[in-house]
């Protein structure tokens, strides 16, 4: 398996450009309120693409004076922590693609543990048919390489969810936002959470606030040690 998607470094520029495409028929819609807009400052400023300590502090303060409560700042940071995760997604298909070209039998049919895994965690939901589209092939590369971490994806993602501290569609935006700051630029999961975001009724004005946010992350400054 080759990934012919990306033949040129993906720019800020195309990142906007690409977004502006995806809203093309959006309608306008509402602005985001002030606890959507704090939170999802606070989402890029701590994303390990950026890992602003002054930032993360301020917009911590930022978000608890705008009303947003501590269930709420707390779980933004595990929605953001997942962003790691890409490593995987990038990661996990090449893997299976080089060790497949050595004819070692990665890519034989799934035996019934893994069937039962897959048909448990995704099952016929169409929202993995969208993430399949923008990421081909990672989860059953994943599945494949190691069943462990195919469940620990699933069960660490879906934290935030079930909490429900934060809105879904605040969620969408925020993991929109991290996935569009300068120092990530990772299109498969812009796109997808853009059109999760549209899917919530959220609209073109309050998704271009969400990226003008994202744009306007520091450069990853560094993180002291302790003293």
């Amino acid at each position: 398996m080759t990934d012919s998607r990306r033949s040129a470094p993906v720019t800020l520029a195309g990142v906007r450009a690409e977004a502006e495409a995806l809203l093309a028929d959006a309608a306008p819609g509402e602005d985001l309120d002030g606890v959507a807009a704090a939170l999802i400052k606070l989402a890029v400023h701590a994303s390990v693409s950026a890992l602003d300590p002054d930032g993360i502090d301020r917009e911590i303060r930022s978000a608890l004076d705008a009303g947003a409560t501590a269930a709420q700042v707390h779980e933004t940071l595990v929605v953001v922590s997942g962003l790691g995760v890409h490593s995987l997604m990038e990661g996990s298909r090449r893997v299976l693609a080089a060790v497949a070209e050595r004819g070692d039998g990665s890519t034989e049919p799934l035996d019934e543990e893994r069937i039962t895994l897959r048909d448990r965690m995704q099952g016929d939901d169409r929202y993995w048919e969208a993430f399949e589209k923008e990421v081909p092939g990672f989860l059953d590369a994943l599945l494949r390489l190691s069943p462990q971490a195919y469940q620990a994806f699933f069960d660490y993602c879906a934290v935030p969810w079930r909490t429900g501290a934060v809105r879904a569609r605040v969620k969408e935006l925020m993991s929109m936002a991290t996935d569009a700051t300068p120092t990530h630029r990772y299109l498969p999961g812009m796109r997808l959470h853009l059109a999760n975001s549209v899917k919530l009724g959220v609209g073109r004005t309050a998704i271009l606030h969400a990226l003008d946010i994202a744009a306007a992350a520091p450069l990853h400054p560094g993180v002291p040690a302790a003293e």
